[in-house]
Protein backbone atom coordinates (compact mmCIF):
# COMPACT_ATOMS: atom_id res chain seq x y z
CA UNK A 1 0.00 0.00 0.00
CA UNK A 2 1.28 3.47 -0.90
CA UNK A 3 0.19 6.16 1.55
CA UNK A 4 0.14 9.91 0.99
CA UNK A 5 0.49 11.53 4.42
CA UNK A 6 -0.21 15.26 4.53
CA UNK A 7 1.42 17.12 7.39
CA UNK A 8 3.88 14.24 7.63
CA UNK A 9 6.72 16.34 9.03
CA UNK A 10 4.59 17.31 12.02
CA UNK A 11 4.25 15.58 15.37
CA UNK A 12 1.49 13.05 14.65
CA UNK A 13 2.11 12.79 10.91
CA UNK A 14 5.75 11.81 11.36
CA UNK A 15 4.77 9.16 13.91
CA UNK A 16 2.37 7.67 11.35
CA UNK A 17 5.03 7.82 8.63
CA UNK A 18 7.61 6.05 10.79
CA UNK A 19 5.18 3.31 11.82
CA UNK A 20 3.84 2.81 8.29
CA UNK A 21 7.38 2.35 6.95
CA UNK A 22 8.12 -0.15 9.73
CA UNK A 23 5.04 -2.11 8.67
CA UNK A 24 6.09 -2.29 5.02
CA UNK A 25 4.03 0.49 3.45
CA UNK A 26 5.37 2.89 0.85
CA UNK A 27 5.05 6.44 2.16
CA UNK A 28 4.89 9.81 0.46
CA UNK A 29 5.07 12.67 2.97
CA UNK A 30 3.56 15.95 1.83
CA UNK A 31 4.35 18.95 4.01
CA UNK A 32 4.58 22.72 3.53
CA UNK A 33 7.25 22.91 6.27
CA UNK A 34 5.56 25.71 8.19
CA UNK A 35 6.76 26.77 11.64
CA UNK A 36 5.55 23.60 13.44
CA UNK A 37 7.07 21.13 10.97
CA UNK A 38 10.38 19.46 11.72
CA UNK A 39 12.14 17.44 9.00
CA UNK A 40 14.29 15.84 11.70
CA UNK A 41 11.17 13.93 12.80
CA UNK A 42 11.51 11.93 9.58
CA UNK A 43 15.24 11.18 9.88
CA UNK A 44 14.59 7.50 10.80
CA UNK A 45 12.91 6.86 7.41
CA UNK A 46 14.80 9.18 5.07
CA UNK A 47 16.62 7.27 2.37
CA UNK A 48 14.68 4.06 2.90
CA UNK A 49 13.24 2.30 -0.15
CA UNK A 50 9.60 3.24 -0.65
CA UNK A 51 9.88 6.67 1.03
CA UNK A 52 9.43 10.01 -0.72
CA UNK A 53 9.01 13.61 0.41
CA UNK A 54 7.12 16.38 -1.36
CA UNK A 55 7.28 19.97 -0.10
CA UNK A 56 3.85 21.31 -0.94
CA UNK A 57 1.02 23.37 0.51
CA UNK A 58 -2.43 21.76 0.47
CA UNK A 59 -3.80 25.12 -0.68
CA UNK A 60 -1.91 24.70 -3.99
CA UNK A 61 -4.46 22.72 -5.97
CA UNK A 62 -2.38 22.43 -9.15
CA UNK A 63 0.62 21.08 -7.29
CA UNK A 64 -1.58 18.61 -5.42
CA UNK A 65 -2.85 17.20 -8.70
CA UNK A 66 0.72 16.78 -9.97
CA UNK A 67 1.72 14.95 -6.79
CA UNK A 68 -1.22 12.56 -7.05
CA UNK A 69 -0.37 11.86 -10.69
CA UNK A 70 3.31 11.33 -9.88
CA UNK A 71 2.88 8.98 -6.91
CA UNK A 72 -0.55 7.37 -7.49
CA UNK A 73 -1.30 6.71 -3.78
CA UNK A 74 -3.68 4.01 -2.60
CA UNK A 75 -4.75 6.06 0.41
CA UNK A 76 -4.55 9.56 1.88
CA UNK A 77 -4.04 10.25 5.57
CA UNK A 78 -4.88 13.92 5.98
CA UNK A 79 -3.09 15.45 8.98
CA UNK A 80 -1.96 18.78 7.53
CA UNK A 81 -3.51 21.54 9.63
CA UNK A 82 -2.93 24.60 11.70
CA UNK A 83 -3.42 23.07 15.13
CA UNK A 84 -2.60 25.37 18.05
CA UNK A 85 -5.73 26.74 19.74
CA UNK A 86 -3.96 29.82 21.15
CA UNK A 87 -2.69 30.80 17.71
CA UNK A 88 -6.20 30.36 16.28
CA UNK A 89 -7.55 32.89 18.77
CA UNK A 90 -4.98 35.52 17.79
CA UNK A 91 -5.04 34.78 14.04
CA UNK A 92 -7.99 32.70 12.81
CA UNK A 93 -7.41 33.50 9.13
CA UNK A 94 -4.70 30.88 8.60
CA UNK A 95 -6.87 28.22 10.26
CA UNK A 96 -9.82 28.90 7.98
CA UNK A 97 -7.61 29.01 4.91
CA UNK A 98 -5.55 25.89 5.60
CA UNK A 99 -7.94 23.66 7.52
CA UNK A 100 -11.06 24.32 5.45
CA UNK A 101 -9.99 25.53 2.01
CA UNK A 102 -6.92 23.29 2.01
CA UNK A 103 -9.04 20.26 2.87
CA UNK A 104 -11.39 21.11 0.01
CA UNK A 105 -8.51 21.25 -2.48
CA UNK A 106 -7.11 17.97 -1.17
CA UNK A 107 -10.49 16.28 -1.43
CA UNK A 108 -10.87 17.44 -5.02
CA UNK A 109 -7.38 16.25 -5.95
CA UNK A 110 -8.05 12.90 -4.29
CA UNK A 111 -11.43 12.57 -6.01
CA UNK A 112 -9.94 13.31 -9.45
CA UNK A 113 -7.18 10.77 -8.83
CA UNK A 114 -9.64 8.14 -7.60
CA UNK A 115 -11.97 8.63 -10.55
CA UNK A 116 -9.09 8.58 -13.07
CA UNK A 117 -8.02 5.19 -11.69
CA UNK A 118 -11.50 3.75 -12.17
CA UNK A 119 -12.81 4.40 -8.64
CA UNK A 120 -10.92 1.51 -6.97
CA UNK A 121 -12.87 0.10 -4.02
CA UNK A 122 -9.74 -0.14 -1.89
CA UNK A 123 -8.90 3.57 -2.04
CA UNK A 124 -9.28 5.47 1.24
CA UNK A 125 -9.28 9.12 2.35
CA UNK A 126 -8.77 9.38 6.12
CA UNK A 127 -9.48 12.72 7.77
CA UNK A 128 -7.60 12.97 11.07
CA UNK A 129 -9.55 15.28 13.35
CA UNK A 130 -9.89 16.18 17.01
CA UNK A 131 -12.24 15.75 19.96
CA UNK A 132 -12.37 19.55 20.19
CA UNK A 133 -15.06 19.60 17.48
CA UNK A 134 -17.51 18.38 20.16
CA UNK A 135 -16.96 21.34 22.49
CA UNK A 136 -16.89 20.97 26.25
CA UNK A 137 -18.20 18.25 28.57
CA UNK A 138 -19.56 18.63 32.05
CA UNK A 139 -18.16 16.67 35.01
CA UNK A 140 -19.65 13.41 33.71
CA UNK A 141 -20.01 11.63 30.40
CA UNK A 142 -17.85 11.08 27.33
CA UNK A 143 -17.80 12.11 23.69
CA UNK A 144 -18.74 9.48 21.14
CA UNK A 145 -19.03 9.42 17.36
CA UNK A 146 -22.68 10.50 17.69
CA UNK A 147 -22.04 13.52 19.93
CA UNK A 148 -23.27 16.81 18.45
CA UNK A 149 -20.51 19.11 17.28
CA UNK A 150 -20.24 22.41 19.15
CA UNK A 151 -16.72 23.81 18.63
CA UNK A 152 -15.66 26.67 20.89
CA UNK A 153 -12.43 27.92 19.30
CA UNK A 154 -11.54 28.99 15.76
CA UNK A 155 -9.27 25.93 15.53
CA UNK A 156 -12.03 23.54 16.58
CA UNK A 157 -14.53 25.22 14.26
CA UNK A 158 -12.16 24.89 11.30
CA UNK A 159 -11.63 21.18 12.01
CA UNK A 160 -15.37 20.62 12.39
CA UNK A 161 -15.95 22.30 9.02
CA UNK A 162 -13.27 20.11 7.43
CA UNK A 163 -14.91 16.99 8.88
CA UNK A 164 -18.20 18.01 7.30
CA UNK A 165 -16.55 18.53 3.92
CA UNK A 166 -15.02 15.06 4.07
CA UNK A 167 -18.34 13.53 5.04
CA UNK A 168 -20.09 15.36 2.19
CA UNK A 169 -17.54 14.18 -0.41
CA UNK A 170 -18.28 10.63 0.70
CA UNK A 171 -22.04 11.08 0.54
CA UNK A 172 -22.14 13.09 -2.70
CA UNK A 173 -19.35 11.61 -4.79
CA UNK A 174 -18.94 8.17 -3.23
CA UNK A 175 -15.30 8.87 -2.27
CA UNK A 176 -14.36 6.19 0.31
CA UNK A 177 -13.80 8.43 3.33
CA UNK A 178 -13.11 7.82 7.00
CA UNK A 179 -12.94 10.29 9.90
CA UNK A 180 -11.16 9.92 13.22
CA UNK A 181 -11.44 12.25 16.21
CA UNK A 182 -8.70 11.82 18.77
CA UNK A 183 -7.98 13.09 22.25
CA UNK A 184 -4.84 15.11 23.12
CA UNK A 185 -1.65 13.51 21.84
CA UNK A 186 1.75 13.55 23.53
CA UNK A 187 5.09 11.80 23.24
CA UNK A 188 8.53 12.15 21.59
CA UNK A 189 8.94 14.86 18.94
CA UNK A 190 6.06 16.91 20.45
CA UNK A 191 6.38 20.52 19.28
CA UNK A 192 7.51 22.75 22.19
CA UNK A 193 4.55 25.16 22.16
CA UNK A 194 2.15 22.44 23.46
CA UNK A 195 1.49 21.89 27.18
CA UNK A 196 3.58 18.80 27.95
CA UNK A 197 6.82 19.75 26.15
CA UNK A 198 6.44 23.37 27.25
CA UNK A 199 6.19 22.21 30.86
CA UNK A 200 9.28 20.02 30.52
CA UNK A 201 11.40 22.73 28.93
CA UNK A 202 10.29 25.53 31.25
CA UNK A 203 11.05 23.30 34.22
CA UNK A 204 14.49 22.33 32.89
CA UNK A 205 15.30 26.03 32.46
CA UNK A 206 14.08 26.88 35.97
CA UNK A 207 11.46 29.22 34.51
CA UNK A 208 7.78 29.65 35.47
CA UNK A 209 5.55 26.82 34.27
CA UNK A 210 2.30 28.42 33.06
CA UNK A 211 -1.02 26.82 34.01
CA UNK A 212 -4.09 28.45 32.51
CA UNK A 213 -6.71 29.62 35.01
CA UNK A 214 -7.28 27.23 37.90
CA UNK A 215 -5.78 24.29 36.00
CA UNK A 216 -8.89 22.18 36.53
CA UNK A 217 -9.51 21.70 32.80
CA UNK A 218 -9.55 17.95 32.12
CA UNK A 219 -8.11 16.26 29.04
CA UNK A 220 -7.83 12.66 27.90
CA UNK A 221 -4.20 12.04 26.88
CA UNK A 222 -3.24 9.63 24.07
CA UNK A 223 0.34 8.48 23.47
CA UNK A 224 1.24 9.43 19.90
CA UNK A 225 2.50 5.98 18.87
CA UNK A 226 -0.79 4.45 20.06
CA UNK A 227 -2.58 7.02 17.91
CA UNK A 228 -0.45 6.17 14.87
CA UNK A 229 -1.33 2.50 15.32
CA UNK A 230 -5.02 3.40 15.59
CA UNK A 231 -4.92 5.42 12.37
CA UNK A 232 -3.37 2.60 10.38
CA UNK A 233 -5.92 0.22 11.87
CA UNK A 234 -8.81 2.47 10.78
CA UNK A 235 -7.25 2.89 7.35
CA UNK A 236 -6.97 -0.85 6.78
CA UNK A 237 -10.08 -2.14 8.50
CA UNK A 238 -12.47 0.77 9.02
CA UNK A 239 -15.76 0.94 7.16
CA UNK A 240 -15.93 3.80 4.61
CA UNK A 241 -18.30 6.51 5.75
CA UNK A 242 -17.67 5.74 9.44
CA UNK A 243 -16.26 7.98 12.14
CA UNK A 244 -14.04 6.55 14.88
CA UNK A 245 -13.31 8.23 18.22
CA UNK A 246 -9.81 7.48 19.54
CA UNK A 247 -9.02 8.02 23.22
CA UNK A 248 -6.14 7.16 25.50
CA UNK A 249 -8.06 6.54 28.76
CA UNK A 250 -5.63 9.04 30.30
CA UNK A 251 -8.05 11.56 31.80
CA UNK A 252 -6.40 14.10 34.10
CA UNK A 253 -6.60 17.81 34.91
CA UNK A 254 -4.01 20.16 33.48
CA UNK A 255 -2.70 20.97 36.94
CA UNK A 256 -2.35 17.30 37.88
CA UNK A 257 -0.60 16.63 34.60
CA UNK A 258 1.95 19.38 35.21
CA UNK A 259 2.52 18.09 38.73
CA UNK A 260 3.19 14.58 37.37
CA UNK A 261 5.81 15.97 35.01
CA UNK A 262 7.42 17.95 37.80
CA UNK A 263 7.65 14.81 39.94
CA UNK A 264 9.34 12.93 37.09
CA UNK A 265 11.87 15.74 36.70
CA UNK A 266 12.48 15.85 40.46
CA UNK A 267 13.56 12.23 40.19
CA UNK A 268 15.71 12.67 37.06
CA UNK A 269 17.04 16.24 37.41
CA UNK A 270 16.70 17.24 41.07
CA UNK A 271 17.07 20.90 41.99
CA UNK A 272 17.20 22.82 45.28
CA UNK A 273 13.42 23.28 45.28
CA UNK A 274 10.88 20.89 43.75
CA UNK A 275 10.00 21.69 40.16
CA UNK A 276 6.36 22.14 41.20
CA UNK A 277 7.33 25.40 42.89
CA UNK A 278 7.72 26.82 39.38
CA UNK A 279 4.01 26.35 38.61
CA UNK A 280 2.45 29.74 37.90
CA UNK A 281 -1.26 30.30 37.27
CA UNK A 282 -1.81 32.70 34.37
CA UNK A 283 -4.94 34.26 32.80
CA UNK A 284 -7.12 31.61 31.22
CA UNK A 285 -7.66 31.15 27.50
CA UNK A 286 -10.92 32.71 26.19
CA UNK A 287 -13.58 30.04 25.73
CA UNK A 288 -11.37 27.39 27.32
CA UNK A 289 -13.22 24.02 27.26
CA UNK A 290 -13.42 22.52 30.75
CA UNK A 291 -13.37 18.83 29.98
CA UNK A 292 -12.87 16.33 27.16
CA UNK A 293 -13.24 12.55 27.45
CA UNK A 294 -13.55 9.92 24.74
CA UNK A 295 -15.71 6.80 24.54
CA UNK A 296 -13.59 4.56 22.28
CA UNK A 297 -16.03 1.63 22.30
CA UNK A 298 -16.52 1.60 18.52
CA UNK A 299 -12.87 1.30 17.55
CA UNK A 300 -12.30 -1.26 20.30
CA UNK A 301 -15.26 -3.47 19.43
CA UNK A 302 -15.23 -3.13 15.63
CA UNK A 303 -11.50 -2.93 14.91
CA UNK A 304 -9.87 -4.40 18.02
CA UNK A 305 -7.73 -1.36 18.86
CA UNK A 306 -6.96 -0.34 22.45
CA UNK A 307 -4.22 1.95 23.78
CA UNK A 308 -1.13 0.09 24.97
CA UNK A 309 0.68 2.87 26.87
CA UNK A 310 -0.69 4.25 30.14
CA UNK A 311 -0.41 7.95 30.91
CA UNK A 312 2.24 7.40 33.59
CA UNK A 313 4.30 5.17 31.28
CA UNK A 314 3.99 7.60 28.39
CA UNK A 315 4.90 10.65 30.46
CA UNK A 316 8.00 8.92 31.81
CA UNK A 317 9.10 7.96 28.31
CA UNK A 318 8.37 11.46 27.00
CA UNK A 319 10.37 13.16 29.74
CA UNK A 320 13.27 10.76 29.16
CA UNK A 321 13.16 11.44 25.42
CA UNK A 322 13.31 15.21 25.89
CA UNK A 323 16.19 14.85 28.34
CA UNK A 324 18.09 12.71 25.82
CA UNK A 325 17.41 14.93 22.78
CA UNK A 326 18.26 18.57 23.59
CA UNK A 327 19.65 19.05 20.09
CA UNK A 328 16.18 18.48 18.65
CA UNK A 329 14.23 20.91 20.84
CA UNK A 330 16.81 23.68 21.16
CA UNK A 331 16.61 24.37 17.43
CA UNK A 332 12.82 24.62 17.62
CA UNK A 333 12.82 26.98 20.58
CA UNK A 334 14.23 29.72 18.37
CA UNK A 335 11.16 29.73 16.12
CA UNK A 336 8.70 32.61 16.13
CA UNK A 337 6.13 32.83 18.92
CA UNK A 338 7.62 30.19 21.19
CA UNK A 339 8.08 31.50 24.71
CA UNK A 340 5.42 34.17 24.17
CA UNK A 341 1.93 33.85 25.62
CA UNK A 342 -0.60 33.56 22.82
CA UNK A 343 -4.36 33.18 22.70
CA UNK A 344 -5.52 36.13 24.80
CA UNK A 345 -7.31 37.86 21.96
CA UNK A 346 -6.72 41.45 20.79
CA UNK A 347 -3.55 43.04 22.16
CA UNK A 348 -5.54 45.83 23.80
CA UNK A 349 -7.33 43.28 26.00
CA UNK A 350 -4.30 41.27 27.10
CA UNK A 351 -3.23 41.50 30.74
CA UNK A 352 0.24 42.69 31.55
CA UNK A 353 2.92 40.05 32.00
CA UNK A 354 1.81 37.63 29.31
CA UNK A 355 5.32 36.74 28.13
CA UNK A 356 6.80 33.56 29.56
CA UNK A 357 10.09 34.20 31.34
Amino acid sequence: MKLLITGGAGFIGSAVARLAMEEGCHVVVLDALTYAACPANLAPVEGLPGYAFERADIRDRTLLERIFARHRPDAVLHLAAESHVDRSIDGPDAFIDTNITGTFYLLEAARSHWQARGRPAGFRFLQVSTDEVWGSLGPEGQFSEDSPQAPNSPYAASKSAADQLVRAWGATYGLPVLITNCSNNYGPYHFPEKLIPLTILQALAGKPIPVYGDGAQVRDWLYVEDHARALLTVLRRGEPGRRYAIGGTGEVSNLELVQKICALLDDRRPRALPHATLITHVPDRPGHDRRYAIDATRIRQELGWTPSVSLDQGLAHTVDWFLANPGWWRVLQARGGLGQRLGLGPAALRPEGTVLQ
